[in-house]
């Protein structure tokens, strides 16, 4: 067995980088130790970076890996029966219930409200005022889960279940808050006024309301209606028993804070990069203005350059830098390198996604490289793979397009800043520093309405 290089420092300061500087240390690494290193954190991780070794580790029987106990940093956000932090055939059972809601017909049923929800945001700018446009991108995307979800769409439980879940958030939006994840001496409740104690009185006021929905869901449950829950209320496993209380509970937490929290921040993302570059922007608004009024939402999935749009952002900046990491239960050779039992093997996100040989020019936008080249999954994999390749996947991509394509047709944007916006960590993902601040410009005139001068941002 090959002694695994990485960096010799001691773990705390190690952890201390992984949360304060995650990309300066990944990158550093990876010039120093190539595509394959080991780092120490909460636990050793080898992150692995090769589309090669990538491919074999995905094609691996998962049977041979544990994953669930690798991500006990996301415990206290999402509950011991989540779908993330199960292996096995817990894990295999929770899938299977959940999966069929985001898939096919029933995904194509919410494109017409992600398209009204993107709307009712964007109607609140004013023009000439700045705002965040991370901080709309949530909105629109909490209400997106919130509806789709829980079938929600007013009340005072919708109104609190909004509030709370968007204070919890904001209490890990910066590198400094996130360290309460990663710290475990940093858990500790003194009461309200503490952060970590305040966190978990939000928790506390989200499961309260969630249990309540589920209770008076269940004593009136109407199988005609769309929304997730329902579904999940109505789902059966191979033995014929539905889902408990706690592991609905559970898996409606990693749907409000996975299937939320990562799209608001790559719709963002997404919102800079497409203003930033100009000739990006004028190039997908005359794909869109070419689907004319009112455009079908699966037409507009089907555009190759908003798809590239949205592959590119996800490549410079992935949301989740690393995908989950899976803990071998015996010896395993990857790439002619033989890994001990109990080495955590964690495909690299964020350094697969910037090898020059792979993405030339790596910290350039370039959607146009979406266009030319088709990516295999061990090479573009920003929703991770194998079986803990992320659920909402299909359903991300069809709200960040949805979203892209009602306010870039219907509103001129510019960025209120010139400088340009780094990426620092926002509990488990990478974010845009500052949220992206922007600036409404005006309304857009619809296309067939314009004289032959077209107003540009």
């Amino acid at each position: 067995m090959t002694q695994l290089p990485g960096p010799k420092s001691p773990r705390w300061i190690q952890l201390l980088q992984w949360v304060a500087e995650p990309l300066t240390f990944m990158e550093k690494c990876a010039k120093q130790y190539g595509d394959a290193f080991q780092i120490k954190l909460n636990y050793p991780m080898v992150l692995i970076s090769h589309p090669k070794a990538i491919e074999e580790i995905f094609k691996t029987n998962p049977k041979q890996f544990d994953c669930g106990v690798g991500n006990q940093v996301l415990l206290p956000l999402l509950g011991d029966l989540s779908l993330a932090l199960l292996d096995g055939t817990p894990h295999q059972r929770q899938r299977q219930l959940l999966m069929p809601p985001f898939h096919g017909e029933r995904m194509q049923a919410y494109g017409e409200l992600i398209c009204n929800i993107a709307g009712q945001v964007a109607s609140k700018w004013e023009v000439g005022q700045p705002f965040s446009m991370r901080k709309s991108t949530q909105d629109i995307s909490l209400k997106v889960i919130l509806q789709a979800v829980f079938g929600l769409y007013e009340g005072d439980r919708y109104h609190k279940i909004e509030q709370i879940l968007s204070e919890a958030l904001e209490s890990l939006g910066s590198p400094w808050k996130s360290s309460m994840l990663f710290f475990k001496p940093l858990q500790i409740d003194l009461g309200a006024w503490s952060p970590w104690g305040r966190f978990i009185r939000q928790r506390q006021e989200v499961d309260e309301l969630l249990y309540a929905e589920i209770s008076e869901r269940r004593q009136q449950l109407d199988p005609k209606r769309s929304d997730i829950l329902t579904m999940l209320l109505l789902a059966r496993d191979e033995e014929g028993q539905p889902m408990s209380d706690l592991e609905l509970r559970d898996e409606l937490m990693t749907l409000l804070f996975a299937g939320h929290e990562t799209t608001a921040t790559a719709l963002a993302w997404s919102f800079y990069w497409i203003h930033r570059q100009p000739e990006i922007y004028h190039k997908l608004l005359e794909e869109l203005e070419d689907l004319g009024d009112n455009p079908d939402p699966m037409a507009i999935m089907k555009l190759p350059y908003l798809n590239a749009v949205c592959c590119e952002t996800l490549r410079i900046y992935p949301v989740a830098i690393i995908a989950f990491s899976r803990i071998a239960k015996l010896p395993i050779t990857i790439m002619d390198r033989t890994y001990p039992e109990g080495t955590a093997l964690s495909p690299c996100v964020y350094l697969t996604h910037h090898r020059k040989d792979l993405y030339p020019e790596p910290k350039k936008f370039k959607p146009e490289r979406f266009l030319e080249r088709q990516y295999s999954a061990y090479e573009f994999l920003p929703f991770g793979g194998s079986n803990r390749r992320c659920i909402g996947a299909a359903f991300a991509m069809f709200e960040m397009k949805l979203v892209l394509a009602t306010i870039l047709r219907h509103y001129n944007l510019a960025l209120a800043q010139k400088q340009p916006v780094k990426a620092v960590r926002r509990g488990v993902t990478l974010a845009p520093a500052g949220g992206v601040k922007m600036v409404m410009k005006g309304k857009r005139i619809p296309a067939e309405k314009k004289s032959p001068s077209v107003t540009t941002v």
